[in-house]
C-alpha cells in the first residue's frame, strides 16, 4: 500500500463515528431501549471492526463514511435482534428437505405441542397410579398397534437410535453388515463409525456390489452378536448386484441366535400410492420378514417431529430401556406430544393429513391447477407493481412442469413428475431475483433453471402463496430492478 492510500485509510478510519455518537442516533436508541446499552454497545464494536478491517485490506467505500458506518451498524443491530431461525416457504419441490427442517407437522400436531408446552402435563405421571410412569408410554402402544412391533422406543434422532441399539446390542463383540450398506448419511453419520462408537467390532462381509448369504455365515464366529442391514439412503447401486432378503438373513440369525437388526431410515409406515413404492419398505414388512429391531427417523417419510424409534423384540426394546446411554438420548415433552398426535393420525387410517404424505402423493392434475392459481395471483401482482415502479424490465411468468423429489434418502434416484411457476425478468440475473426471495422477511427458497426462478408447487404449505405474492410485490418494489 503506497504513503497516499495509507494516509487515505488513516482518514476514513479517523471519519467513522464514535462510539457514544452512534448510540445517540435515534434508530440505535430503539435498540438500547428493548436489548440493552451494553449489549447494543458490543454489536456496534463488532460492526466498526469488520469495517475497519475491510478498510484497511483496501476495500474502497461508495458512500459517506459515517453513512457507511451507521448502515452496517443498523443492518448488524437488525440481525441480531431477530429471529435466526425463521419460517420459510419451501418451493424447491424436495419434499423432505434438511436444511429446511424435514417434515412440517400436522395441525393436530401443533396443536399438541402448544397445549404440552404451556402447561403443566403428565409427562411422567401417571394419574391412575397416583405416581412416577416413563415417558415412552405416551407412544409405545401406539408403535406397536401401527407396526406389529413387540415393544419400541424413542430417542432424539436415528443416529442415536442406532448407537442404543448396538451399544446394548453388540457391545464388546461383533457385527456383521455388507460392504455395500456401509453408508454415510450427511457428514457426519458414518456406519463404521458408530459401530466404533458403540464399543461393537464391525466385520464388513462381501463386495460393494454383491454380498451373499454365505457371506455372512461364512463370518459369524462364537463372538458375533448381531447381523446388521442398513437402508442405502441417498444413492442406489444399479447393474450387476447380489443383496441377501431380509427372511434368509432373519433365518440366519435365529439359527445362530444371534440379533437380526435394520437400519430402515426412512421411517415408512404405510406403503405410498406411487409407481415405485414397492422399492420401500415398511417398518411393519421389515418386522414381519423376521427382523429383530428395526431403527428409523420421526421426520422423515413418517412425517413427524426429528427422533429416532427403536422397534421390535420386547426383550431387546427392555435392556434398552435400562442401558445408561437411553438417559442421556431420550426425547421431551414436546417431541413425544408431537409425535403421539402424528400417530394417532396414522392409527385412524388419516395418514394423508400428513403433510409429508399429502405432498409425496399428490396427483399431477392438481399441481397443474395449484400452478396455474399461483401464476395467476403473481401476474396480477406484477401489473401491480408496474404501476409503481415503471422502470421494471419485461416480466414472463409462466406454468412450466417441474420434477420434485423426496429427498431424506428415501427413492434417492426417483422423481416426482408436477409443476412449479416459472419467473424471469430482463432486467435482473435469475441468480439474484432467487436471492431476493430467499433474503426477505419470511425466506422463500427457490429452485432455477434455464434462467428463470422456479417455484415448485408440491411443496407448498396453505397460505404459502399468499406470502410468495406478498414477497414479489416486495421485490418489484426495488429500484435496483
Amino acid at each position: 500500500m503506497s504513503n497516499f492510500e495509507c494516509e487515505n485509510t488513516n482518514l476514513l478510519l479517523r471519519s467513522m463515528p464514535a462510539m457514544n455518537e452512534l448510540l445517540d442516533m435515534p434508530g440505535i436508541v430503539e435498540f438500547s431501549a428493548c436489548m440493552g446499552r451494553e449489549q447494543v454497545k458490543k454489536i456496534i464494536s463488532e460492526a466498526c471492526d469488520e469495517l475497519r478491517s475491510e478498510l484497511q485490506n483496501g476495500m474502497q467505500p461508495k458512500a459517506p463514511i459515517g453513512e457507511l458506518t451507521l448502515g452496517r451498524v443498523m443492518a448488524l443491530l437488525n440481525r441480531r435482534a431477530s429471529s435466526s431461525m425463521k419460517p420459510a416457504v419451501n418451493a424447491t419441490g424436495v419434499v423432505i428437505h434438511t436444511n429446511l427442517g424435514r417434515a412440517p407437522l400436522a395441525p393436530e400436531a401443533l396443536q399438541a405441542v402448544i397445549a404440552t408446552a404451556g402447561r403443566y402435563n403428565t409427562l411422567e405421571y401417571s394419574p391412575e397410579k397416583g405416581g412416577r410412569e416413563e415417558r415412552n408410554t405416551h407412544i409405545e402402544w401406539l408403535i406397536s398397534q401401527i407396526s406389529g412391533a413387540e415393544a419400541a422406543l424413542v430417542v432424539n434422532n436415528n443416529a442415536a437410535a442406532v448407537l442404543l441399539a448396538l451399544s446394548s446390542c453388540a457391545a464388546g463383540r461383533e457385527v456383521i453388515v455388507s460392504s455395500g450398506e456401509l453408508v454415510e448419511i450427511g457428514n457426519s453419520f458414518r456406519i463404521p463409525e458408530i459401530l466404533s462408537f458403540s464399543g461393537a467390532s464391525m466385520i464388513a462381509v462381501g463386495c460393494t456390489n454383491s454380498t451373499r448369504l454365505s457371506d455372512y455365515r461364512n463370518a459369524i464366529t462364537e463372538n458375533t452378536a448381531l447381523l446388521l442391514k442398513v437402508h442405502p439412503s441417498n444413492y442406489r447401486i444399479e447393474g450387476f448386484t447380489t443383496s441377501t432378503s431380509r427372511e434368509e438373513l432373519a433365518e440366519l440369525a435365529s439359527s445362530r441366535g444371534l440379533v437380526f437388526m435394520e437400519d430402515l431410515g426412512s421411517g415408512l409406515l404405510y406403503p405410498l400410492a406411487l409407481p415405485f413404492a414397492h422399492r420401500e419398505h415398511s417398518v411393519r414388512e421389515c418386522l414381519k420378514a423376521g427382523v429383530s429391531i428395526v431403527t428409523f427417523s420421526g421426520d422423515k417419510l413418517l412425517g413427524g417431529p426429528q427422533l429416532g424409534v427403536i422397534a421390535g423384540s420386547k426383550q431387546l426394546i427392555d435392556k434398552m430401556k435400562s442401558h445408561q446411554l437411553y438417559r442421556a438420548l431420550r426425547v421431551d415433552k414436546m417431541t413425544l406430544a408431537a409425535f403421539e398426535a402424528t400417530l394417532r393420525i396414522y392409527s385412524t387410517g388419516r395418514q394423508q393429513e400428513i403433510p409429508v404424505i399429502n405432498m409425496i402423493e399428490a396427483d399431477v392434475d392438481s399441481l397443474q391447477k395449484k400452478a396455474q392459481r399461483l401464476c395467476r395471483l403473481l401476474k396480477n401482482t406484477a401489473k401491480s407493481a408496474a404501476l409503481e415502479n415503471p422502470g421494471l424490465g419485461a416480466l414472463d411468468i409462466s406454468v412450466v412442469e417441474a420434477s420434485g423429489a423426496i429427498g431424506g434418502g428415501a427413492f434417492p434416484t426417483d422423481q416426482l413428475p408436477g409443476f412449479a411457476v416459472g419467473i424471469s425478468i430482463t432486467s435482473i440475473s435469475a441468480e439474484k431475483l432467487a436471492s431476493f426471495f430467499r433474503t426477505a422477511t419470511i425466506p422463500v427458497i427457490t429452485g432455477i433453471r434455464d434462467g428463470q426462478v422456479i417455484l415448485h408447487v408440491r411443496t407448498l404449505l396453505p397460505g404459502d402463496e399468499r406470502i410468495i405474492a406478498s414477497t414479489f410485490a416486495e421485490i418489484l418494489k426495488r429500484e435496483i430492478l
